[in-house]
């Protein structure tokens, strides 16, 4: 899979609008699904830094092993640094925070790696959105996620479902 073009990007405003503070409720679901070793990859927008650090410091107080966390920019070439960074601990799963249309960069340049899965990989809430469906293609099928409500979204066969806590 190649970099997203910014013009195909610029035709999902709401996939750049910065995601908005992850909930306890989020954080708890994710360190649910979440075991073993990760590595965490954000966006460097504030709320997705803040997402990655409160996962990282719950995930090791609950015993866990974070291996790398790795952040990237808005724009870049490929994502390839942040992609291998990301894959190179060889980790149990990844989690990321991050605006849908970087994540969905990072999740087609990570595609190409070897040892990375989609199925293994889980996002905060602002991920949960039909625009990662859309711009992150077949590389986002099998991604998992929270949300702000403590349920959980995920990609199955391009389509994003969700199950709310309410539901």
């Amino acid at each position: 899979m190649t970099r997203i073009p910014d013009a195909v990007v610029a035709r999902y405003p709401d996939a750049l609008r910065p995601p908005t503070p992850h909930t306890r409720a989020e954080l708890d679901c994710l360190l649910s699904l979440t075991i073993g070793t990760v590595a965490i990859g954000h966006g460097r927008h504030p709320a997705s830094v803040a997402a990655a650090t409160a996962f990282g410091e719950s995930f090791g107080k609950a015993g866990g092993t974070v291996l790398a966390i790795v952040h990237w920019p808005v724009a870049a070439a490929s994502w390839l640094r942040a992609a291998r960074r990301l894959v190179a601990p060889g980790p149990d799963c990844w989690v990321l925070a991050d605006t849908p249309a970087g994540a969905a960069q990072v999740a087609r340049r990570l595609a190409l790696e070897p040892g990375w899965r989609a199925d293994r990989t889980f996002g905060f809430a602002s991920l949960g959105t039909a625009q990662l469906v859309t711009l992150g293609s077949d590389a986002v099928v099998g991604m998992t996620g929270a949300l702000p409500d403590g349920g959980t979204w995920c990609v199955r066969s391009g389509l994003l479902v969700r199950n709310s806590r309410a539901d």
